[in-house]
């Protein structure tokens, strides 16, 4: 897995603390762990943990400096195993969804290499992820081939008992690294 390079997007969810041990379960592994946030994902979590568990500079906006000559969305994205977005916002996912191109996870997305694969792991409310636009959303990136991994059922953070959690890490780390086989 030394070789495998996952970029790991982090959108703005109260589940993205969950990332953090996202992130090192498939250090763990032996992966190249790469990690772009939102803005709004840095209202819940900062980049530090991020770049601390990943040995890896953190990409929080477009125009973050790069070593090399590339914009990292470019060099990132060129050299993408697998994008791996967890937890991901009905926001990012519309946006994912209409080809929007706004930050730098979504101009990540559209710069992807085609041998790269997409896994997606939703958190959100539960009424948010059942409405018919984030449904038609999800529809759109299936048919793209992207994969999603949740959401399940249980307590949500708004209060509410539903569907919206994000899918138990551990999970979402074993369907990446099968992914990458």
């Amino acid at each position: 897995m030394k070789s495998k390079k996952i970029i790991l997007g982090v959108t703005g969810s109260i589940a993205a603390h969950k990332a953090v041990d996202l992130a090192s379960l498939l250090v763990k592994q032996g992966c190249a762990v790469h990690v772009v946030m939102t803005s709004d994902a840095m209202r819940f979590v900062t980049p530090l943990p991020f770049k601390t568990l990943s040995r890896n500079p953190v990409v929080t906006d477009l125009y973050d400096e790069t070593e090399g000559w590339k914009p990292a969305h470019v060099q990132w994205a060129d050299e993408a195993n697998l994008l791996l977005v967890a937890p991901a916002t009905a926001n990012s996912l519309a946006k994912l969804a209409l080809g929007l191109a706004d930050n730098a996870l979504t101009c990540m997305a559209l710069a992807l290499n085609s041998q790269a694969r997409v896994l997606i792991a939703p958190a959100m409310n539960g009424k948010m992820w059942l409405h018919p636009a984030t449904q038609e959303n999800v529809a759109t990136l299936k048919v793209r081939g992207v994969e999603f991994i949740g959401p399940e059922e249980g307590m949500l953070s708004c209060g509410y008992e539903g569907i919206g959690r994000l899918w138990p890490v551990e999970k979402i780390a074993h369907r990446a690294l099968e992914m990458l086989v």
